[in-house]
C-alpha cells in the first residue's frame, strides 16, 4: 500500500483524537486489549495502536533498543525484506505522556484460532482438505521464520493471519514488538513459540492436527536432530495441556 499525504496527515489528526479519548467517524476500539489503545478503521483497512512503557523494565528496554513502537516498526520492515508477512507501517509519532502511536495496514483474512474453530464442526470433505492444507501451510510458514532467524515474542494462533487466496495461503504475523532475530534461534526460544501456537483446546485443534503442523514446521529446520525435535514437540504440547487445565479451558 502506498501513503500519500494526505492519509498521513489524516491519521496523525486521527491519533491525536484517539489519544484524547474521542472516536473520529469509521473508527471503533478494539475489545479485550489491555495496556493499550488499539483502534481499528474497517473501511480504510487501518489499525492504530499506542504505546507507552509499562514498566521500569520497558523505560531501559526503551533506551537500550529503542521504544515498543520503533521495535513495532524495524520488526515489520526486517520481516517484510526477507519475504516474510508482517503489516506495513502508514505512520506514527509522538503523544503527550511519554506514548507513541503507529498506523499499520490491516491484514488479510482471519486469524489463525478463528480459522481452527470456523472449519472445527465441518471436519470431512472439503472443509477437511482446507483445514489440513491450512495447517501444513503454516508449518511451512512458522519454520521459515524460525530458519531466517526470527522468533517472534508473541506467537498465539491469534498473532497470525491467514489468507486464502487462489487455493494457497499467505500469513501475515501481526504482533512484532518483541520479534527478534537471532541466528541460529535457541532451542528454548523455538520451544516458546510452539508452546504459544500449541495453546488451544483439543475441542479445536487434534493431536493429529498439531502433528500435521509439526512435521511441516521441522522440514524447514533441518539442523535439528530426531532427538531434538521430538522433545520440542512433546514438551510443547504438555505444556500447553498443562496450562488449558491449570486456566479451567480444559
Amino acid at each position: 500500500m502506498s501513503v500519500d499525504p494526505e492519509l498521513t496527515a489524516h491519521l496523525h489528526q486521527c491519533a491525536q483524537r484517539l489519544a484524547a479519548d474521542e472516536l473520529p467517524a469509521g473508527w471503533d476500539i478494539v475489545p479485550g486489549v489491555t495496556g493499550y489503545r488499539v483502534a481499528h478503521n474497517a473501511e480504510l483497512r487501518i489499525y492504530y495502536r499506542e504505546f507507552h512503557c509499562r514498566s521500569p523494565l520497558d523505560n531501559l528496554r526503551g533506551f537500550l533498543l529503542g521504544s515498543p513502537a520503533t521495535r513495532t516498526r524495524r520488526a515489520g520492515e526486517a520481516l517484510r525484506y526477507v519475504g516474510i508477512g508482517a503489516p506495513e507501517n502508514l505512520a506514527w509519532g509522538k503523544l503527550p505522556g511519554a506514548r507513541e502511536y503507529l498506523f499499520t495496514e490491516a491484514p488479510a483474512g482471519q486469524d489463525i484460532a478463528t480459522w481452527l474453530t470456523s472449519t472445527v464442526a465441518g471436519r470431512a470433505g472439503e472443509t477437511l482438505a482446507i483445514r489440513r492444507q491450512l495447517l501444513e501451510a503454516l508449518g511451512i510458514f512458522i519454520g521459515r521464520v524460525h530458519a531466517t532467524g526470527f522468533v517472534p515474542g508473541d506467537l498465539k494462533a491469534s498473532d497470525v493471519f491467514a489468507a486464502r487466496l487462489e487455493d494457497r495461503f499467505q500469513f501475515t504475523l501481526i504482533n512484532n514488538e518483541r520479534t527478534i532475530q537471532r541466528q541460529p534461534p535457541s532451542g528454548r526460544m523455538l520451544l516458546r513459540n510452539l508452546m504459544e501456537l500449541n495453546l488451544l483446546p483439543p475441542a479445536a485443534i487434534s493431536r493429529a492436527d498439531r502433528m500435521r503442523f509439526f512435521v511441516a514446521w521441522r522440514r524447514q529446520l533441518r539442523e535439528l536432530s530426531p532427538i531434538e525435535a521430538k522433545v520440542l514437540a512433546a514438551e510443547a504440547y504438555h505444556w500447553a495441556m498443562r496450562s488449558l487445565y491449570e486456566s479451567g479451558r480444559l
